[in-house]
């Protein structure tokens, strides 16, 4: 009360205003700097977002669901079955259930897509969590293998590995 008459009537901001400033220094500042940096050190594939190149060029990303439209590719989750629509995986039994169309697509026997599907399967731990596969990583294998297929689907420049030079 003493403080408040002394300054005619009105109280000191400043330290609530050097508080302000200083979790906002801390806080907003160097805690993300940090933790960035961190994680760069440590994971530094994961931090960048798990990028796929092909031919030297980024095609996507490993952490986000790719659109695929040709009937040669395995398709991503439907968006009613994602609860974010942007889910990069697909069941075990979504893939398998793929592979007659990509077959009668591509010429590729089924035996061989099954076994690049089964080669891709993953999240299962033991007994633990359902078997899944990455739609992106499931086709860039088989533009890979395939590259007589697949280079005619693919734009000029990532079938050149120009990416835009």
């Amino acid at each position: 009360m003493r403080e408040t008459m002394a300054n005619g009537g009105r109280a000191s901001y400043r330290p609530i205003v050097m508080i302000a400033v200083f979790s906002l220094i801390v806080c907003g500042l160097l805690f993300p700097l940090a933790i960035t940096g961190l994680a760069q050190a440590l994971f530094p594939g994961q931090s960048n977002g798990e990028l796929v190149t092909l031919n030297g060029c980024t095609i996507g990303s490993n952490l986000i669901a790719q659109n695929f439209n040709a009937s040669v590719f395995f398709y991503q989750r439907p968006a009613s079955e994602s609860a974010s629509g942007v889910d990069p995986d697909i069941t075990l039994q979504n893939a398998t259930s793929q592979v007659p169309r990509i077959s009668n697509a591509t010429g590729i026997p089924q035996t061989t897509l099954d076994a690049l599907v089964n080669g891709n399967v993953e999240g299962k731990l033991w007994v633990f969590g359902s078997p899944y596969v990455n739609v992106l990583r499931l086709n860039v294998d088989l533009i890979k293998q395939y590259p007589q297929v697949y280079d005619r689907y693919l734009p000029q420049d990532l079938a050149s590995g120009n990416c835009g030079k």
